[in-house]
């Protein structure tokens, strides 16, 4: 029985068209993603009740990325063998437990077990649901893989800051909301078809490691200098871009770090909506280029004390997110095999999420010592230059096969 023939039977015999399940993918993947920034403007009330330093908060954003790691190294190919579902059942609950743990938070280690168990949830979900979005529409499961975590974080960020300036109960409104959330995508997930066919090597794929087809191999490490600028860029937002933005702006109100969070993942969606009908390697150059760009806007509102230029340069750099984004997942992922595809996806994100985390960690150390506005020049500078590289080497091998410009 192929896969395309037993998803087609599978969909008959529960209700759920093809359609319908790329929609309820779709959406569980933009949850995901905005639990992940959720937590984000609520820092700084976490930071005013139970009193830690920026290091540590910085140490609870990548205890976090860590635990989504370990899930992606491990369990990141687990669904080519045992189906999807079963994997995405399990992220599901795994979250449930993580929004409890939020609401029963009452120290920074409660929070830290919260973040742990969300790690390891969306680690999870990532590479299954990427992965089931390229079965059920190979077409348009890269650009929703693209543009679904830009959506989530951006959503995430702007309703819980929204939350908190706003609602009552502000640490634990947005996590009852995500409970519930939760809680009925698994009652959507029973009437979800299975999207692949059981294949043998269940324990062995559990053994830690980065699964990378051959044939995607060249072109992975190729655009894995931008695609880690990217993604260490967002790091920096979602652990100390709040701290910054009110540093800057000069207002303390909660809702400027979900505004600042919004401009950079919104931006970045858009432009993944704008370019999703552009040939690859021109999608990641231009996507290359609007970064450099933006980081260059964003430290001279910086030094100059200017918000409107601060935040203006946080939406150019928001462009080049997406933009790059999908240019590096739409020129990488598709080389694989349908029993590939999880493993690579895997893949590509472990790579994404080492960059989310392991730079913001060293970013959180240097403010200690070198304080945020000559960490965050410093740190922009880096990301500018590995960029600059990628986008360099594109266009010398834009005769090449994959990197011609459409």
């Amino acid at each position: 029985m192929t896969d395309t023939f037993a998803t087609r039977l599978n969909a008959r015999r529960s209700g759920f068209s093809s359609g319908a399940s790329l929609w309820l993918l779709a959406v569980i993947l933009v949850a995901f993603s905005a639990a992940a920034s959720a937590p984000t403007p609520l820092y700084a009330l976490y930071r005013d009740t139970w009193g830690f330093s920026s290091l540590l908060l910085t140490l609870v954003f990548g205890i976090y990325a860590g635990s989504l790691l370990l899930a992606l190294l491990v369990f990141g190919s687990l669904s080519d063998h045992i189906g999807r579902r079963p994997v995405i059942a399990a992220a599901l609950v795994i979250q449930l437990l993580a929004m409890g743990a939020f609401l029963s938070a009452e120290s920074v280690y409660m929070l830290i077990l919260a973040r742990v168990l969300q790690g390891f949830a969306t680690g999870l979900a990532t590479s299954v649901l990427g992965a089931a979005l390229l079965d059920v529409d190979p077409k348009r499961g890269p650009l929703i893989n693209s543009v679904a975590p830009m959506l989530g974080l951006a959503l995430g960020a702007l309703g819980c800051s929204a939350l908190v300036q706003f609602a009552s109960e502000p640490l634990h409104r947005v996590f009852w909301v995500l409970f519930a959330l939760y809680g009925v995508f698994i009652l959507l997930l029973l009437r979800l078809p299975e999207s692949i066919s059981r294949a043998p090597g269940a324990l062995a794929s559990l053994r830690p490691r980065v699964r990378i087809p051959a044939q995607a191999r060249p072109m992975f490490w190729r655009v894995a200098p931008l695609n880690a600028s990217l993604w260490a860029l967002g790091g920096f937002y979602l652990s100390l871009g709040p701290t910054l933005a009110r540093q800057v702006s000069g207002s303390q109100a909660p809702l400027v770090g979900g505004i600042l969070v919004l401009l950079l993942a919104g931006c970045g969606a858009l432009a993944i909506l704008l370019l999703r009908h552009t040939h690859a390697a021109a999608v990641l150059r231009r996507g290359g280029l609007s970064l450099v760009l933006g980081l260059l806007l964003t430290l001279s509102g910086i030094d100059s004390a200017s918000a409107w230029l601060f935040f203006l340069g946080t939406a150019v750099a928001g462009i080049g997110f997406g933009g790059g984004f999908l240019g590096a997942l739409r020129l990488v992922v598709p080389l694989a095999l349908p029993h590939e595809r999880g493993g690579l996806v895997a893949s590509f994100y472990v790579l994404s999420y080492l960059a989310f985390c392991l730079p913001a960690v060293a970013a959180g150390m240097a403010t200690e010592h070198y304080g945020l506005i000559a960490t965050t020049n410093g740190y922009a500078s880096v990301l500018m230059l590995a960029t600059a590289l990628v986008v360099l080497q594109s266009w010398r091998n834009r005769h090449a096969t994959g990197l011609t410009s459409g």
